[in-house]
């Protein structure tokens, strides 16, 4: 692909995007096979010392991420917020909060970036703000008759003196998705809506400030020179009509089948159609990633329609199993979605709401778990559209498991069952764990996430992970960081890798799956193992990459005309 930005509106320059892959067809967009890697910024990198990561940091690492190979980053919040949710509680969509520093320094690292030939995605929070947003406080200091409460879900009670809940709604992070607020005079009020915490109303997209409000954002920010922005909550930002009652308890399963009247609901799609139009209105293929939690890739692909959205995560993909079967299904199904709408495929295995992968497929074998992680990584960035790594990944990064519950901050343990509280909740209160900041150097904590030796960071790091460090890893054929840095520079050189619609499936032995993919006159064949034992079976083809080093027990590739010995848990690339 061609990378190139030309700024449309912003005073400020925007340096232009090195070309880095001239073979790639110049009439797709870079999306269309773009490997884009997720910076939670709070947990990356901190420049100054204070323990909490912050843009400086961000920035002064993305050589890092240029040296990886990836072609855009995408940052989570870092706009002003209480920090109720890690930042997903947004005071001020136009002011970075001064725990990550400045707008000065957004906007160095964005220029920055782009003379390193990577892309800036930047998180958009459209579902909800914080309570401490001035459209909010504003409605509460008022009292009822604000008009400032027509853009939020204020409704009065049910019940004598309305004490009860207008509906049996269901909050993700546990609990009613209501809070009663006290009026001016004292005396108890109506009720908000907050489907995450209290902390989080829920704007109402039916009225049209809200709407004129975020075009004004979205400027805001492409003006500054960003590429594009992940739709937080994308699926949730129209009601039914008249909120009526779910009907039922344990409402939250984000990819249930039952239909709830909050979520994926169809009048979504007008926002995001006139999101498009402002998007394409600005040169240098700026673009809208869906968080769009639905119940099939089906649902997904409306979001995918060419007059809205780019792309939307493939969360079906990132909960499926280690399982050869139900991974084919997957990866058809969701080609077949994607192609119906012309959109790419996504693919991704973990991100700051779900455990590691590494831990996800161990089965109670850290071992074990890091091979599978490897093989699942080769497999991903082999299928046809975009993959997306999250930070920590390329270093083999397990979840930590055991932090002690006083230096936990995720809301959804305080309210749900991380207090064996019971109640409810899509998330399991367990997110701390995939968010402890990288380690980048040195034998003990803080591991250079700080100037500091020995300094701080907001989550402890495990002393163990020494051994992990990017400079540990660094010239180490058989670490993860180089095998990361292999397999995408094999992506961005081989025809086969990344781009196109489809898979051709080969045949192989049951728990094994096996397909090639042929672009310019090169054909690309992908085994995957994902039984316990090594297989046997004809060589595909010439070795390229292989998910375990070379001197893995058992393992025997061979070459053309023989045959090959895939170990266990292990993914291979070959030319054909």
């Amino acid at each position: 692909m061609t990378q190139h930005i030309t700024d449309a509106t912003t005073d400020a320059t925007t340096d232009a995007i090195t070309d880095r892959d001239t073979d790639r067809d110049a009439c797709r967009g870079w999306w269309h096979d773009a490997v884009i890697y997720q910076v939670y910024p709070r947990s990356f990198a901190d420049a100054d010392g204070d323990g909490m990561g912050d843009l400086p940091g961000v920035t002064a690492r993305l050589p890092h991420l240029r040296d990886l190979g990836v072609d855009a980053v995408w940052l989570s919040p870092f706009y002003a917020s209480p920090q109720a949710d890690a930042g997903y509680d947004v005071a001020d969509y136009r002011v970075v909060d001064p725990v990550f520093g400045t707008l000065a320094d957004a906007d160095a690292l964005v220029r920055r970036a782009h003379e390193l030939g990577l892309r800036v995605i930047v998180d958009i929070v459209p579902n909800h703000c914080s309570d401490q947003h001035e459209w909010f406080r504003a409605a509460l200091a008022d009292g009822p008759a604000s008009p400032l409460r027509e853009r939020f879900h204020f409704r009065p009670g049910r019940g004598p003196g309305g004490e009860l809940p207008p509906n049996d709604w269901e909050s993700v992070f546990g609990g009613p998705a209501w809070t009663r607020t006290t009026d001016p005079d004292g005396t108890p009020g109506d009720w908000y809506l907050h489907l995450f915490a209290p902390e989080q109303p829920d704007f109402d997209w039916e009225h049209p400030a809200v709407r004129d409000e975020f075009r004004s954002i979205l400027r805001f920010w492409l003006d500054l020179g960003v590429d594009g922005f992940r739709v937080d909550v994308a699926h949730g930002l129209i009601k039914a009509p008249g909120l009526p009652d779910v009907g039922h308890g344990e409402q939250v399963k984000l990819l249930g089948a039952a239909p709830v009247p909050y979520f994926d609901q169809d009048g979504v799609h007008e926002i995001y159609r006139d999101w498009r139009t402002l998007l394409d209105g600005y040169d240098g293929e700026r673009i809208a990633v869906a968080e769009a939690w639905t119940p099939t890739v089906e649902r997904s692909a409306l979001y995918l329609r060419p007059d809205e959205l780019h792309q939307a995560f493939n969360f079906t993909y990132l909960t499926t199993g280690w399982d050869a079967a139900a991974l084919r299904a997957v990866i058809d199904r969701s080609l077949a979605a994607m192609n119906s709408v012309a959109a790419p495929a996504t693919w991704v295995l973990s991100n700051h709401d779900v455990v590691r992968h590494t831990t996800r497929f161990a089965d109670g074998d850290p071992a074990r778990g890091l091979r599978r992680a490897r093989a699942a990584t080769l497999l991903m960035l082999a299928l046809p559209g975009s993959a997306y790594l999250y930070q920590g990944e390329e270093l083999g990064l397990p979840e930590v498991t055991d932090l002690p519950d006083e230096v936990r901050q995720d809301p959804a343990f305080f309210r749900g069952a991380g207090q064996g509280s019971g109640q409810p909740s899509g998330q399991e209160g367990t997110r701390d764990g995939c968010r402890v900041p990288l380690p980048w150097s040195g034998a003990r904590p803080p591991f250079g996430f700080g100037p500091v030796a020995g300094g701080p960071s907001w989550l402890p790091q495990p002393a163990g992970w020494a051994d992990l460090t990017v400079a540990a890893q660094q010239g180490d054929p058989a670490s993860t960081l180089e095998l990361y840095r292999a397999a995408l520079a094999l992506r961005r050189a081989h025809p086969a890798l990344g781009a196109g619609r489809d898979v051709a499936w080969e045949e192989a032995p049951v728990g094994v799956l096996a397909f090639r993919r042929t672009a310019a006159g090169r054909t690309l064949v992908v085994t995957t193992n994902l039984t316990g034992r090594p297989v046997t079976l004809p060589a595909p083809g010439t070795p390229l990459l292989c998910s375990l080093n070379s001197r893995a027990p058992g393992a025997d590739l061979g070459g053309p005309g023989t045959d090959a010995v895939l170990p266990p848990d292990a993914t291979v690339w070959w030319e054909r």
